[in-house]
C-alpha cells in the first residue's frame, strides 16, 4: 500500500512538472514544450517562440523571459476538441473560464480578470491563445 502511495505522489510530481503555463519561465516552457522549430524577436522586445511536441505546435511569447501569451494547435491543422481546449485553458488558469459574447472567433476569460482567450484562425490554422491581460 505504501509503495502505491509513493508511486502515485511520484507521477503526480513528474506530471506537474511537465506542464507549463502564462507567466512561467523559458527554462520551464522548453523543457514542458519541445523542440524549438522558431525563433524571432519582436519589434517590441518581446521573443515569439514556436515548439513542437507530439501532434501539437505550442507558439509562447516571452517579456523579460516570462510567458505572456501562449498559443495551441494541432500540427495536422485540424480543429481542437472541446476537450483539448477545455485542458489548455484550465493549464493557464486556477480561475473560472468564461465564455464571452463575441464575432467569428470564439472567446473566454477568467472570472478573476486574470486572463483572456480566442479560438480562432492564427497563421492559418485553428489555434486557442491565451494572454495574460494584467501585463
Amino acid at each position: 500500500m505504501k509503495r502505491s502511495v509513493v508511486m502515485f505522489l511520484s507521477v503526480c510530481l513528474i506530471a506537474g512538472s511537465l506542464s507549463a503555463n502564462l507567466g512561467d519561465n523559458s527554462e520551464r516552457i522548453e523543457d514542458a514544450y519541445g523542440t524549438i522549430v522558431q525563433r524571432r524577436l519582436q519589434d517590441d522586445g518581446t521573443v515569439r517562440v514556436v515548439y513542437a511536441k507530439g501532434r501539437y505546435l505550442y507558439m509562447v511569447t516571452f517579456a523579460n523571459s516570462r510567458s505572456i501569451s501562449e498559443s495551441y494547435s494541432r500540427a495536422n491543422g485540424k480543429d481542437l476538441s472541446e476537450k483539448e481546449i477545455a485542458k489548455f485553458l484550465k493549464a493557464n488558469s486556477r480561475a473560472k473560464w468564461v465564455p464571452v459574447n463575441g464575432g467569428a472567433e470564439r472567446r473566454f476569460k477568467t472570472s478573476d480578470g486574470a486572463a483572456e482567450a480566442t479560438y480562432g484562425i492564427l497563421n492559418g490554422r485553428p489555434a486557442l491563445t491565451v494572454h495574460d491581460v494584467r501585463r
